[in-house]
Parts: structure tokens; C-alpha cells; sequence
């Protein structure tokens, strides 16, 4: 069914390369093109081991120092970030006829790491006591947020089109189901960014000695970096500046040069998130209460926050509301099931502006967030026009 919906009579030029190419002694180190290949594979497994000691060393510092899980978790899953770009695309470089598998791994978990970039500086904004208004809050979250749920359902399609033949990843001929997944990716990409550089430009005076601006190049760069490469290496191929060999068609080939500068410049990632996410303003006892090592790894993997994130703002933006007033402290005194402040800072009576964007006690190792602002409430946009 799928191909006769895209490909029809049309054979992708790519898959006929690869049925032409016998790669079954490609890693034989007899073959006469084995020292060529093998300096690429070195250069990526170096880059690897590199950017995972660098990537560890951050975050098992950050572990060792686990005082404000509502930001750092956050901080964790962006980490991880090179580290897995490093791994993912070093196997796809090793084996290289799954490399739109392996790419596509690495593409999703990015698209879970701009959601958590953003989630850090709502948290970092937050804890400032600063009022934002709702409608921009939620949208920002919206906006950026949509992009973990859309990038993986396109992982999903590309594997079955893959698997169905009709994909032909890399060309754009709209016989095939690859430039369509391409076209789909970059808006889903372009409106999670818009989102997301709106909110940093609104909110950048309040994120003033976070180091906010490195923290953002440090995620935004790799993002850069992929869809640049991945347009010019097409360019090149496209040209015929980009030849096969023996073992690889131009296809492998402009793979495998992707792989290696990505697990090059993974190193140089991993080593301005060291900077940038430096776990220095947590080792203060001032900070908060030391948590566990184990809680910390735990709460990276518990996406239940981002889940919750996402449902609130869909809710929001679906209920058509707009226009809502700043959630103020008196909101937050009137209405105490949207109540944002810790329990802690309740029993010591704390005012909100002093209070972390984090909660305790009865919800487990995942402390429970609700969203910052509530949606519109009939009841409570009565009263705001009735003090007008």
C-alpha cells in the first residue's frame, strides 16, 4: 500500500547504489580499502570515549551535589545530550547500512533535550518569583514541547517507509516518503525554536549570572550543526562532488563524513556544557538539602514532569484561553490547589518570591510540579474585571 502511495514505478537511486556495492568483507582487514575506512572509525571511537568521560565527569559532579532536583534534572537530560549523539553516530558509522537508525535515535533524544532546556529556565525563572503571563507561558511550552512529541512519531514513519522501501532518505524527490518527513521535521524544529528564543529574549534579564546564554548555544549548536551539515553534504552529493567507493555508494559516504564530524564536534559540546552547566552553584550547603546519587539518575529518566508539562499546556492552549492576568502571590492565597510554593517555605513562611520552583514530601522521588500558571478559571476572570 505505501508503495503505491509514494514510489509507484520509481526506484530510489540510493537503495540501487547499495544493491550494486558488495559490502559483505567491508570490515575484512584484508580488503584494499580497509586503512582508508579504518582511520575514519578510529577518529570517531577517540571523539567517543572523550565525550563520554566528559559528559560523565559533569554529571556525576551534579549527582554528587543533587540540591535542586526541579532544575537539576533538567540539567542532567541535556547533558546526556553529546554523549549519546557521540555513541549513537560512532555504531552509525560502524555499521553503517543502519545509519538512518541510529541518526534518528540521536534526533529524538535531542528534541527530549530542547523540552528539558526549556523546563530549565521556566524552573530558573520561577524561582526569581517573577510574573509571567499565562497565555505566553503556556504557548512557549506548547511551541517547544510539541517537538519531543512530533520528532519521535517521524522516527516512527521513517522506520516503516524504511522498511517499506518507499523512503529513499536523503533525496528530494516527492516520489518518496523522505522529503515529505524532512519538510514535516524542520517546521515542527523551526516553530520549537521560535518558541523557545522568544521566551529567552523575554525572560533574559531575569536569568542574569546563570550563565543562560552559553547554557542556550550549548543546545542550540547541536541542533545547528546537523541541519547544516546534513544541507550541505546533500548539496555536495547532489553536484557530484561526493564519489563512492568499491565498499561504500555516495550515499555511505556522505553518512559516514557526518558521523565523524558530528563525533568531532560532540567533544568540543561536552566540554562547553562542563562550563556552562558547571555544578558549582550547587555544591553550597545555602543551596538546599543534599539528595541522593540514585535519586538524581532516577529523576532524569522519569519523564513524568514533561508528560504533565505538555498535557497542562495543550489543555491551556486547546481551551482557547487568553489575555489571563500575571498568577500573582494573592492568586496564589485565594486559590490554594494552584499553589506553587514548597512546602517548606509554607511552614516557614517564606514569601513566594524567595521560594524554588521545586516540591516535596508526600509525591515520591518525582517531585510534583504543577503548572506554573493555571488555566483561565470563569470565576477568577469575574473577579479581575469586576476590580477593573
Amino acid at each position: 500500500m505505501l508503495g503505491h502511495l509514494f514510489s509507484g514505478n520509481h526506484t530510489c537511486p540510493t537503495d540501487q547504489q547499495q544493491l550494486d556495492a558488495d559490502q559483505s568483507d567491508f570490515w575484512n582487514p584484508l580488503n584494499e580499502n580497509w586503512d582508508a575506512h579504518k582511520v575514519g572509525w578510529i577518529v570517531c571511537g577517540v571523539c567517543g570515549i572523550i565525550t563520554v568521560l566528559f559528559t560523565l565527569f559533569s554529571v556525576i559532579s551534579h549527582a554528587h551535589n543533587y540540591r535542586v532536583p526541579g532544575q537539576q534534572r533538567q540539567i542532567l537530560r541535556i547533558l546526556y545530550l553529546p554523549m549519546i549523539y557521540g555513541i549513537l553516530f560512532f555504531l552509525s558509522y560502524r555499521f553503517f547500512s543502519a545509519y538512518t537508525y541510529f541518526s534518528l535515535g540521536a534526533a529524538v533524544y535531542e528534541a527530549f533535550a530542547l523540552g528539558a532546556f526549556l523546563l530549565l529556565l521556566v524552573n530558573y525563572v520561577a524561582a526569581t518569583g517573577a510574573n509571567i503571563q499565562a497565555d505566553v507561558l503556556y504557548r512557549t511550552k506548547c511551541a517547544v514541547l510539541q517537538y519531543a512529541i512530533v520528532k519521535p512519531l517521524i522516527a516512527i514513519v521513517t522506520v516503516i517507509t524504511q522498511e517499506a522501501g518507499v523512503l529513499c532518505q536523503g533525496t528530494w524527490d516527492f516520489h518518496f516518503a523522505s522529503p515529505y518527513l524532512r519538510i514535516i521535521d524542520l517546521l515542527s524544529m523551526g516553530y520549537a525554536l521560535y518558541g523557545l528564543i522568544k521566551f529567552y529574549k523575554l525572560t533574559k534579564d531575569l536569568l542574569a549570572g546563570r550563565r543562560a546564554l552559553a547554557k542556550f548555544i550549548a543546545v542550540k549548536i547541536v541542533i545547528f550543526l546537523s541541519v547544516v551539515q546534513n544541507f550541505l553534504l546533500t548539496i555536495l552529493d547532489k553536484h557530484n562532488v561526493i564519489h563512492g567507493t568499491k565498499l561504500w555508494t555516495e550515499s555511505n559516504v556522505v553518512n559516514g563524513i557526518n558521523a565523524i564530524c558530528i563525533c568531532v564536534e560532540m567533544v568540543l559540546v561536552s566540554a562547553l556544557m562542563l562550563w556552562a552547566y558547571s555544578p558549582s552553584e550547587y555544591k553550597m550547603p545555602s543551596a538546599g538539602e543534599k539528595r541522593s546519587v540514585w535519586r538524581a539518575y532516577w529523576d532524569a529518566i522519569n519523564i513524568s514532569d514533561v508528560i504533565r508539562e505538555l498535557v497542562a499546556s495543550l489543555q491551556y492552549v486547546l481551551s482557547g484561553s487568553s489575555g489571563q492576568p500575571a498568577w500573582t502571590q494573592a492568586d496564589a492565597e485565594a486559590n490554594r490547589s494552584y499553589d506553587r510554593t514548597p512546602y517548606s517555605a509554607k511552614e516557614s513562611g517564606e514569601p513566594l518570591a524567595t521560594a524554588p520552583y521545586s516540591y516535596e514530601g508526600k509525591y515520591g522521588s518525582q517531585e510534583y510540579q504543577p503548572p506554573a500558571y493555571p488555566p483561565q478559571r470563569e470565576g477568577h476572570h469575574h473577579h479581575h474585571h469586576q476590580g477593573q
